[in-house]
């Protein structure tokens, strides 16, 4: 239990997000993702380790597939959200463009 401005809450309280949320994304050739994080930072993040037969990520070898990228809850998502990557392992894996 917690309290916030003399309300009790059940459970533990929620604390902001200490992690960058995206708020960008593009998709480059080559399977490469431009994305941009709300603290100003860059990153390109290359799927194309990921793009194994077999895997949920298989489908975005079609780039016609690939380049229908959106955000949804801070990720980048493809096919009506049945494919996302996690925006955290794009930002610690991600390379700085500049």
């Amino acid at each position: 239990m917690y309290i916030i401005d003399g309300i009790a809450y059940a459970g533990d309280p929620i604390l902001p997000p200490t992690s960058p949320r995206l708020c960008g994304v593009r998709a480059m050739k080559d399977y490469l993702l431009w994305t941009r994080f709300d603290n100003g930072q860059q990153r390109i993040y290359d799927c194309k380790p990921l793009l194994r037969d077999g895997t949920v990520f298989a489908a975005l070898k079609d780039p016609d597939v690939f380049r229908d990228v959106y955000i949804d809850y801070f990720a980048p998502t493809w096919l009506n959200g049945a494919v996302d990557i996690a925006p955290d392992t794009i930002y610690e894996k991600g390379t700085n463009p500049e």
